[in-house]
């Protein structure tokens, strides 16, 4: 997705309103499939989606100025996300059926155009640690809506902060919050009111980075993600996909806070959980979140 990987290694048919974007995103899809020169199974993949829209699809509505810039920013370039075609088409088809909705995606990156080009009309923001990589990223996709932000956690601390949440209130599923929440470590403060104040449906967490002992690791991404979306106040479940999860720190603290019990899918690197609100759960008092 972001910097993380380009670091490491150099250092779609529910109703009528959804045919035409999903000409789009298979568009966008046959860009980065051709860019990338993916396997053949993928490509069949992408084939496989593209002969079940009917041909009238297109008609049924227009595209986005983002849509239409996201088919030409991946058909022209060489970097393409980090996600393979099949982890993203399970995010994609929870947009299906929730877009226009609010996607928080944790980290910034080569498919930042994506995620926006997939929920038009929505709220899709990013939240990315690296000022600098920010102003790069801004500087050729000025559309996209990210906030630089700053952690309060490293990845050696890991297992240090498992042993803080249960043992701090603060941190309790029943007591837990994140605006302003000092004394719970694992909870995100200082971040932009629009993440607070914002309820959303989607949250994609493939950031911050977590692959060296300094880096801010996921813990925290991990844990306010499972905070939000207990205190949920609307209808519905709240999806939330991990990725990484071959690593150890985003597995043990995925079984922690997201839980097994609402794990719905599991393809490839990526995780996808439906948590309901706290409101919702038959037992969601105690000091633990699963």
């Amino acid at each position: 997705m972001k910097r993380e990987d380009t670091v490491r290694n150099g250092h779609f048919l529910a109703d009528r309103r959804w045919l035409f974007p999903i000409v789009i995103a298979g568009l966008i899809a046959g860009a980065i499939v051709t860019s990338s020169f993916i396997k053949a199974a993928d490509y069949s993949l992408l084939c496989s989606v593209a002969n079940t829209m009917p041909p009238q699809g297109v008609g049924n509505g227009s595209a986005t100025p983002i849509q239409l810039q996201a088919i030409i920013h991946y058909a022209t370039s060489r970097i393409t996300p980090q996600q393979n075609f099949r982890e993203i088409s399970v995010t994609f088809d929870v947009l299906k059926k929730r877009s226009p909705c609010n996607f928080l995606v944790f980290g910034l990156g080569y498919d930042s155009m994506m995620w926006t080009s997939l929920n038009p009309n929505g709220n899709t923001i990013f939240l990315e640690e690296d000022p600098k990589w920010v102003q790069t990223v801004l500087k050729d996709a000025p559309v996209l809506h990210a906030h630089p932000v700053k952690y309060r956690t490293q990845l050696k601390e890991a297992d240090a902060l498992l042993s803080h949440y249960r043992s701090e209130p603060s941190c309790f599923p029943s007591e837990a919050y994140l605006r302003g929440n000092d004394k719970c470590k694992l909870a995100l403060t200082g971040f932009p009111d629009e993440f607070y104040d914002t309820e959303w449906d989607l949250i994609m967490i493939d950031a911050p980075r977590g692959y060296f002992p300094e880096a801010p690791g996921r813990m925290a991404a991990i844990f306010s993600a499972a905070v939000m979306a207990r205190n949920r106040k609307g209808s519905g479940v709240t999806h939330v996909f991990l990725h990484d999860v071959d690593r150890r720190v985003e597995k043990v603290f995925a079984e922690e806070f997201l839980c097994r019990k609402y794990l719905v899918k599991s393809v490839g690197r990526l995780w996808h959980f439906e948590i309901p609100s706290a409101a919702n759960m038959s037992s969601h008092g105690g000091a633990q979140f699963c």
